[in-house]
């Protein structure tokens, strides 16, 4: 169990805040990490890692774990409603630049679940939940963190750092004062799971696929047990009118008309932010994921992105923590805010306006320029690369 200030506090355990806490664990740092909910979520969130995650996550052997209970898929598509598949991306070209060539699906809480076991097993680890930290200030030695219980009881913590990984909301990064610069996307993501089997109804489907239509696009993720669909929906209706049964019912059936209801075993309706934290370190006190950037899920950036934060941090911040100068953590913000405005951002913005477009020439624009990189083996290893978040990485290095 971490003792006295002698250790750093990670506000928020979620992927990020459990990646940053094990890291820092297997560095030889204590950590006290601090969850807001009684209990961590296991609900149906992000369900993508791309193979530079999985890189990362083999340091402390979950990896195997993940596509044990995961799908290994090595291709993705962009495709049309009407005239089908337009582009499929192979990972395969990965092949040496990774050792793990291929996106795998698989639900984020069996991440969440795995690392946990590893902060629960450790004796430099306290993880500490069904507390809020709503208090944070620092002085020249440390950070203290004020938090208080459901019953109205407060705690304090101390630590020589602290990160906040506590999500969109950040309580973190709002009591730094911190401007979250950017937009919200005009429409309303409805995001819907089902037993149904796409792959077996729509010819030469992958796993994972992107759909253009000037009149709706979607995208069908497949997951271990599930297959999940993504709608744009109008955002002048209630959250009751998007998530009603027969809504939700007549939204399948226009994807796919078919005898019989779909069987629909989780429905969600979200807002969607293209958001960057204009600042990542603030003294001893440091943001990563989505508190730091938020985008939109075209392209499944956000966690990964937030699992890339975590490890940059928790790297600077071992040199810092064995007598660097703090001013070190600076290039973790000028290299990770790069990659949020002009990878993650970018790429998931780019996906949405291939999606999206309504313009015949445009859209036949977009479509011949997929088919031309596909056939193209160089042009089509820098995509992937690139869509992979590998080259971003690579790019930090010059990044001073």
């Amino acid at each position: 169990m971490a003792q006295g200030d002698e250790q750093v506090i990670v506000v928020g355990a979620g992927p990020v805040g459990l990646v940053a806490t094990v890291s820092l664990l297997s560095r030889g740092i204590p950590v006290t990490l601090l969850e807001a909910t009684s209990d961590l979520a296991e609900d149906l969130r992000a369900s993508t890692f791309h193979p530079p995650t999985l890189d990362m996550l083999d340091r402390f052997g979950v990896t195997e774990q993940l596509i044990a209970q995961g799908l290994i898929c090595p291709h993705w598509q962009f495709r049309d409603r009407k005239e089908g598949v337009i582009a499929t991306f192979d990972l395969g070209l990965l092949e040496g630049e990774t050792n793990h060539p291929y996106r795998l699906q698989c639900e984020q809480w069996k991440l969440t679940r795995a690392l946990r076991a590893l902060v629960d097993d450790h004796p430099d680890a306290d993880l500490v939940t069904d507390i809020r930290a709503d208090e944070i200030a620092q002085d020249e030695d440390g950070v203290t963190v004020g938090a208080v219980r459901e019953d109205g009881s407060r705690e304090s913590f101390r630590g020589r750092f602290l990160i906040g990984a506590d999500g969109a909301r950040s309580v973190v990064r709002k009591a730094l004062g911190v401007n979250f610069e950017g937009m919200t996307i005009p429409e309303i993501f409805l995001s819907l799971s089902t037993h149904f089997r796409y792959d077996q109804a729509i010819p030469d489907l992958a796993n994972i696929a992107y759909v253009s239509d000037p009149e709706e696009w979607l995208v069908l993720l497949r997951t271990p047990s599930l297959w999940r669909v993504l709608l744009p929906t109008d955002p002048s209706q209630t959250d009751a009118e998007i998530l009603d049964p027969e809504h939700v019912e007549a939204r399948l059936q226009a994807v796919l008309p078919k005898p019989g209801r779909y069987d629909v075993v989780h429905k969600t309706a979200y807002r969607v932010h293209e958001r960057v934290a204009e600042a990542y370190v603030q003294g001893r006190i440091f943001l990563a994921g989505d508190a730091a950037h938020l985008n939109n899920p075209l392209g499944g950036m956000g966690m990964n992105g937030g699992i890339h934060d975590a490890m940059n941090l928790t790297e600077k911040l071992e040199a810092v923590w064995h007598g660097a100068e703090l001013a070190a953590m600076g290039r973790y913000e000028r290299q990770r805010r790069k990659v949020a405005l002009e990878t993650v951002q970018a790429q998931a913005l780019r996906n949405r306006q291939i999606l999206n477009t309504t313009d015949p020439e445009e859209r036949r624009r977009f479509h011949d320029e997929l088919r031309a990189t596909v056939a193209d083996p160089a042009r089509h290893k820098a995509y992937v690369m690139r869509s992979s978040m590998i080259q971003s990485l690579r790019d930090l290095e010059e990044v001073a």
